[in-house]
């Protein structure tokens, strides 16, 4: 099995609901995620590497072992123990966005990574399997302090409300809008890039910690019901509501960690409310990333990103399939 694979895996967009999808919270009351797929991706290729006794890994390193033990890059470390794949084997990642922005890269590369390589075997996995087999890896092997959602946003794609209930499955329920709501809905949404890349355990155990205090369980509670609420707004065409239910979920979470947001992070936020944003969230755990406005009108969308010029804006759409298989070798056909 010499030929190329290359998979391709969406980044996310979450809107609502964000934490309730650890297991310290719904292994007590279930968890609901409102979340999105959006067109910037994560692409790993694989193809037989010519030295049969090792195993390359390009990402923003480069690594060549002869046993996967050597292996630094954690992710590639247990997905290859998984399979079980001890040689002859190059593998490479590529991300159009960078790494710890909020966007959910590292669940895009593990499912984008256990899709490839299933492939490679010959076998089709469902989205389903997919993204289950991304939270063993992530949240069980590696003990990261993450939920489920990036994982299930990633390999499903497309609009959807994630449930997480209480036994540990995972419902999901497709969000299907008419299309001139669903145009005009991302017409209203608006990313600007403040930096500070970092990586999110730090944030995510602090907030894993404070689910025993009753306080922050009933603050997630809350957050859960923004999730049935938005999906209705929805529903009902009347998007304007949604800015002020992004807005809501955006002070409430703030309040699950001390990290979540910063003096500098505010002074964004306020900046856009008072120039035509009606709502609005850091993406991702907190601490830096990508900042989503809601901005109504074209008028205010206008006077936004004069105020906002100095932020890098980012240029995105809605995808709507997950994680495919792009290309695939001749040997393989």
């Amino acid at each position: 099995m010499s030929g190329m694979i290359i998979t391709k895996t969406p980044f996310r967009i979450s809107f609502v609901g964000g934490g309730s999808d650890l297991e310290d919270y719904y292994s007590r009351e279930s968890g609901a995620v409102l979340s999105t797929s959006i067109d910037k991706y994560m692409y790993i290729a694989s193809h037989k590497f010519f030295d049969t006794e090792k195993i390359r890994i390009k990402y923003s390193q480069t690594e060549t072992v002869t046993n996967i033990n050597e292996i630094r890059h954690p992710i590639v470390y247990e997905v290859l123990k998984r399979f079980k794949i001890h040689g002859a084997l190059e593998i490479s990642s590529n991300a159009d966005m960078p790494a710890g922005s909020g966007l959910g890269s590292s669940s895009a590369f593990t499912v984008g990574l256990l899709h490839n390589l299933h492939a490679r075997q010959g076998r089709y996995i469902t989205k389903e399997q997919l993204a289950e087999e991304a939270c063993i890896i992530e949240i069980q092997k590696l003990k990261e302090p993450i939920g489920k959602q990036d994982q299930y946003a990633s390999a499903f794609g497309g609009l959807n409300v994630f449930t997480f209930n209480k036994e540990g499955t995972v419902s999901v329920e497709p969000v299907h809008l008419r299309r001139e709501v669903f145009s005009k809905f991302r017409k209203t949404l608006l990313m600007f890039y403040i930096g500070n890349v970092r990586k999110t355990s730090s944030i995510l155990s602090e907030q894993k910690n404070n689910m025993t205090q009753n306080s922050k369980l009933q603050i997630l509670g809350r957050m859960v019901e923004l999730v049935s609420e938005m999906r209705n707004v929805l529903y009902s065409g009347k998007i304007t509501k949604i800015g002020s239910v992004l807005h809501e979920n955006w002070l409430l979470k703030k309040q699950l960690a001390s990290k979540i947001s910063t003096p500098d992070i505010d002074d964004i936020y306020n900046l856009g409310l008072k120039n035509g944003a009606s709502g609005g969230k850091l993406l991702g755990a907190g601490g830096g990333g990508f900042m989503l406005f809601f901005c109504p009108g074209e008028k205010q969308r206008k006077k936004l990103r004069s105020a906002l010029h100095k932020l890098r804006e980012l240029d995105f759409n809605f995808e709507t399939e997950g994680s495919k298989i792009i290309y695939i070798g001749d040997e393989y056909a």
